[in-house]
């Protein structure tokens, strides 16, 4: 549970905002795709408001406007684990002071200011049988969260301008753009991804706005002839050592 290929598919191919102030990573795990939204953002400038509270600090501090680079990024997780690996990640990282990490989950988390951006791999398996495993069965089941709730937060939280990045099993395609739909919110990019050219496309990237409009749909192959493909080498290149 590390690192995963769709945590890397959507880190890698999530529309990121021009200039984000804040973005959120919903179930965070070990902070893989908060610290791909940091990479991909290292070189944004914009402004954001700052205070003591979201540093992390005691106290309420004074709000005031400053540069930031690329914005900051939350990550929150409602394993205790998750998120001690994830602060640790965020610290290590040449990205340390624009990433926070908190052990809280969803419907606990209340925060002061809305979002640029707000992204998440969620569990999926709704309909399967539950791993014994605790921590593992909860992070790939509709346990603790589902994207019900990651839309229902986001239709809170979300800038008028912001967006919603999410990728999910090819099947949840309908259930999920009705639910996005009662929320008000609208799909603008549909990212299909198939394993291979012959097989129908196993996940979905889609991607969620509060204005109604054209629908960008895409297809990404991901290996042919028993090697990646262009496409997706170009894609996460960047991400790999």
């Amino acid at each position: 549970m590390k690192v995963n290929s769709d945590g890397v598919l959507l880190g890698a191919a999530m529309t990121i905002p021009p200039s984000p102030d804040y973005m959120l990573d919903i179930g965070t795990g070990t902070g893989t795709i908060a610290l791909m939204a940091a990479q991909r953002t290292e070189n944004i400038t914009g402004e954001r408001e700052w205070n003591e509270r979201e540093a992390g600090e005691s106290g309420e501090g004074e709000k005031d406007r400053e540069k930031s680079a690329g914005g900051v990024i939350q990550g929150i997780d409602v394993d205790e684990a998750s998120a001690g690996e994830a602060a640790l990640n965020f610290v290590v990282s040449p990205w340390a002071e624009r990433l926070q990490a908190f052990h809280c989950a969803l419907e606990d988390f209340h925060p002061s200011h809305k979002y640029s951006l707000i992204f998440s791999n969620p569990p999926y398996y709704d309909n399967s049988l539950v791993n014994p495993d605790r921590r593992e069965g909860e992070a790939r089941h509709s346990i603790s969260l589902s994207y019900r709730h990651i839309l229902a937060f986001s239709a809170e939280y979300l800038q008028p301008d912001g967006t919603l990045s999410l990728i999910l099993p090819a099947s949840a395609e309908k259930m999920l753009l009705r639910q996005a739909g009662g929320y008000g919110l609208f799909p603008f990019r549909l990212l299909r991804i198939r394993t291979t050219p012959a097989k129908k496309p196993s996940r979905l990237i889609a991607e969620f706005s509060r204005t109604r409009g054209p629908v960008r749909e895409e297809t990404l192959t991901i290996q042919e002839s028993g090697t990646y493909t262009p496409e997706y080498k170009s894609l996460t290149s960047e991400f790999y050592i």
